[in-house]
């Protein structure tokens, strides 16, 4: 069963999801190992692997190691055309629909193309929307394009409809790595609201409570990345959140 049917059929099923996301740059092989064996007793539906700037290439180790130490599926997160490699479970091919710049929204998909088609990855439409959070967030910088103001429900709205009706499968409402705040639950309840494809909300969720409001307002799959770089038991406690 791919990935996109999973994340259709427990959306079917009410019930929530939950992915931890790995900067590969930050991770080194021990600690990949110990997150991979957590998260596998947690049972986490999903890796997301990638970043907005990668340094080094540790992409494909990153991946095979969470491939050796958990049944957990992959999902590349790319923060650029090079993030693609065929050992992962799928990739989320992101358009930037919140921004106006025309790399993010289609240039880079096209270089991409070739290389993707023979990755044989399953390949999953996202739109891609970045949330004002209170700091200029890597993600900000490298995407050279403007968030969608945190108090903007009607904008969050339209931009989601838009991109369902665009044929994207995925609606990913994120507030950047280090976020100083969260999505609002209006936004996510109201983006929720409108649109039938599964929900994604991640950035500046620190705390199991918050996790859990995500959920109850709207959230199909919440992620977390920075906040279990410093405490990795996060990743139970959130889990079980999500779960309940």
């Amino acid at each position: 069963m791919n990935v996109y049917t999973t994340i259709l059929e427990k959306k079917a099923k009410g019930l929530k999801q939950f992915a931890v996301l790995i900067d590969p740059d930050k991770a080194i092989p021990e600690e990949i190992e110990r997150i991979a064996s957590i998260s596998n007793d947690a049972k986490v539906d999903y890796f997301f692997v990638g970043g907005s700037l990668l340094t080094n290439d540790h992409l494909g180790k990153c991946i095979l190691l969470l491939k050796q130490h958990s049944n957990i599926p992959v999902v590349i997160f790319p923060g650029s055309s090079m993030q693609i490699n065929s050992n992962a479970d799928a990739i989320l091919l992101l358009s930037l629909i919140s921004g106006r710049n025309p790399e993010m929204l289609i240039g880079k998909h096209v270089v991409s193309a070739p290389y993707l088609r023979d990755s044989k990855l399953e390949i999953i439409p996202t739109g891609y929307m970045l949330i004002e959070s209170g700091k200029a967030t890597t993600v900000l910088y490298m995407s050279n394009s403007q968030p969608i103001p945190s108090d903007k429900d009607e904008i969050a709205v339209c931009t989601a409809m838009a991109g369902e009706m665009l044929g994207l499968k995925l609606i990913y409402m994120d507030a950047g790595s280090g976020a100083l705040n969260p999505v609002s639950a209006s936004m996510i309840k109201s983006v929720q609201s409108n649109i039938n494809v599964p929900l994604i909300v991640g950035g500046g969720i620190k705390t199991p409570e918050k996790a859990f409001e995500h959920c109850q307002n709207g959230a199909d799959l919440v992620v977390i990345g920075n906040a279990f770089e410093k405490e990795s038991g996060l990743i139970k406690e959130i889990a079980f959140a999500v779960k309940q």
